[in-house]
């Protein structure tokens, strides 16, 4: 039987993905009928196969189902506001131990069916080459977006706002350095002073470090993705294939850096930046990697002051569509002067599965606040979903890049707390203020 609308304004959304399909099932729970735009099977991406909707290309997996992890409780969050993706995945789950992996056939088709169930639903087999503005549309096109609508995206945003590839070093949780074995500088700045963290090496502790990392596995470049893309920003691996010293001129050159344990410069440094104002991440400069997440945790815990880092992104270079957020939206994924442009998934800077779904699922939302003429007041920074709104809407646009959930994306708990304990301190914050934000809002559907 399908179920009826109460509105008869549509949204238009582009791209059957997680996020698009979660931003049509929330619109359409709330009564708005939803055209939903999916060029397959008429046009597939490189990465995509099945003509099914909300295709998981490269994992069954949607990580961890623990609540003290960050992504496992950004789900909850989600199924406190009613998810479709996170009800999909429990109902077409496996077993994969303590993760949350799902029957990748069986789940599309569940997503697929429960929107169909909607009179006011309808899908538009078709690329979408253009824009509206007339209506309220929210663009979910994911990685790889087509280049026809990529090429209408940079024109609506700027073309300096639109990147096709991510070159990302990865970061470390602030907590987890030994700041004993580092000393805090900026090159040729007086003694204490600067903005990096530099882990110091001398020269039997470079060369090992040389020789692992020649030797570290790499994960393979997809078919479509084309290796002179990233020449520009080549992967420390492949530097360091060009010479024993080439690193030591490059991005880990010790050059106006002195040691105050020992006086004197360094063989070489690995330096380490703020990625964020509150000083829980530490950005791993110049390192982006092809390495296996495995090795990058083997191999770079082998930097001094690193040796117990918990990594809170892995380095990667990858082909990604995604806009510079930061520049562009507004805090409820508006385009900014165009109030009837949203945007979520992972074009907006989100990665993973579960982080583009729930980007979707606020679209969503947000988008049923405009049209009820309510204000869109995103969810406390709080919660997961608040600390992935504030990474795509309040970080610094010059140095913005994909990021997963992670609690170095949260405020401080604001005491201190043991590490094991710290993850059940943060979803139990979470919860609470998320109940509080729903009953403030009116944001659960009866």
């Amino acid at each position: 039987m399908k179920e009826q609308t109460t509105h008869t304004k549509s949204v238009t959304v582009i791209g059957g993905g997680l996020a698009g399909c979660e931003a049509a099932w929330q619109l359409l729970r709330r009564g708005i009928p939803v055209v939903l735009h999916e060029m397959k099977p008429l046009r597939f991406s490189p990465a995509h196969s099945s003509p099914l909707l909300a295709e998981l290309v490269c994992s069954n997996s949607l990580r961890s189902a623990e609540i003290r992890t960050a992504v496992g409780l950004l789900k909850e969050e989600m199924r406190l506001l009613g998810s479709l993706i996170v009800e999909a995945a429990l109902a077409t789950a496996v077993p994969a131990g303590k993760a949350l992996a799902v029957d990748r056939h069986l789940f599309s088709h569940y997503i697929e069916d429960r929107l169909s169930r909607f009179a006011s639903f309808s899908i538009e087999r078709r690329e979408v080459t253009e824009i509206s503005t007339n209506q309220p549309v929210i663009i979910a096109t994911g990685p790889l977006t087509s280049e026809a609508l990529a090429e209408h995206i940079s024109a609506l945003t700027g073309a300096e706002h639109l990147f096709f590839y991510d070159a990302i070093s990865p970061i470390v949780d602030a907590e987890t350095i030994d700041y004993s074995r580092v000393f805090r500088a900026s090159r040729y700045a007086q003694d204490g002073e600067g903005d990096y963290l530099n882990c110091p090496m001398n020269r039997e502790e470079y060369e090992r470090f040389y020789g692992e990392l020649l030797q570290g596995r790499e994960v393979a470049l997809k078919d479509f993705e084309d290796k002179k893309c990233f020449e520009g920003c080549l992967p420390i691996e492949v530097i360091a294939r060009r010479g024993i010293d080439t690193l030591r001129y490059g991005p880990m050159k010790p050059v106006g850096l002195k040691d105050p344990r020992t006086g004197e410069q360094p063989y070489a440094v690995v330096q380490l930046r703020h990625e964020n104002t509150r000083g829980s991440l530490y950005n791993m400069v110049g390192f982006q990697t092809k390495l296996t997440w495995p090795e990058q945790k083997r191999i770079f815990r082998l930097i001094p002051g690193l040796e117990e880092a918990e990594f809170e992104r892995y380095g990667s270079i990858h082909r990604n569509t995604f806009i510079n957020s930061p520049a562009l939206l507004t805090r409820g994924l508006q385009l900014s002067g165009k109030k009837t442009i949203f945007f979520a998934g992972q074009v907006t800077g989100v990665e993973g599965y579960v982080e583009s779904a729930a980007t979707g699922l606020l679209a969503g939302i947000f988008v049923h606040r405009m049209l009820i003429n309510e204000p869109v007041n995103p969810p406390p920074e709080t919660t997961g979903l608040g600390a992935l709104i504030n990474h795509v809407t309040k970080s610094e646009s010059r140095l913005f890049q994909p990021m997963n959930v992670n609690f170095g994306l949260f405020p401080p708990l604001g005491r201190k707390v043991p590490r094991r304990e710290r993850g059940t301190c943060y979803a139990e914050r979470s919860i609470r203020d998320l109940e509080l934000w729903i009953s403030e809002t009116g944001s659960a559907v009866p």
